[in-house]
């Protein structure tokens, strides 16, 4: 065995140590670097003064009106009406068939569903009224329900319904859990 092979050995030998401690020094984080880059991160946007529609197959649904929006992108986005929202609803020949009012709503955009809260009407253009303080719109089966308390009033119609409904958005159809109240009917026995 040479000198030269003996020394070279050893120079390797030295550098793989030098390098491994190079390494194990570089893989050391601060732990608010580590913190910044994997905190969760939610984008907000705001906007004021939102005039909104929905179309569905080249027809307008719904037209919304509201002071105020705020759209959060994080695991789920939504869009939330803070401060009030209006909502005009069109039939198929884009005729406005009911509007609604809400102090509060937000639109959880995955899902196609909105939460309106506090004094929620929906009115008909015939006068019917539906009210509840807390109510679901579903985009996709045009379908309102709670679980909570809500009244229904028309002509000749007082409904009260205890434990929720689910109605659809023009609200000829309305189905009432542990409902009381009038109703007039015709001779046949159906409601007028």
């Amino acid at each position: 065995m040479s000198c030269m092979s003996f020394s070279y050995k050893i120079i390797v030998k030295t550098a793989y140590i030098i390098a491994g401690c190079f390494f194990v020094m570089a893989c050391e984080n601060d732990d608010k670097v580590l913190q910044d880059w994997t905190k969760r991160v939610v984008l907000k946007e705001e906007a004021t003064n939102i005039e909104s529609y929905l179309s569905q197959d080249g027809k307008l649904k719904a037209k919304l009106t509201a002071p105020l929006m705020i759209r959060v992108a994080g695991d789920t986005i939504s869009v939330e009406f803070p401060k009030k929202l209006h909502c005009d609803f069109y039939d198929d020949s884009t005729k406005l068939e009911t509007w609604l009012d809400s102090k509060y709503g937000i639109y959880y955009e995955n899902l196609n569903k909105v939460y309106l809260r506090d004094s929620v009407v929906v009115i008909t253009l015939k006068g019917d009224t539906l009210r509840s303080p807390d109510l679901w719109w579903d985009q996709t089966t045009r379908m309102f329900y709670t679980d909570k308390y809500a009244t229904y009033h028309g002509i000749g119609k007082n409904i009260y319904g205890g434990k929720g409904l689910e109605a659809t958005q023009d609200l000829k159809r309305i189905m009432f859990k542990e409902s009381t109240g009038n109703m007039k009917v015709s001779q046949n026995g159906f409601p007028e």
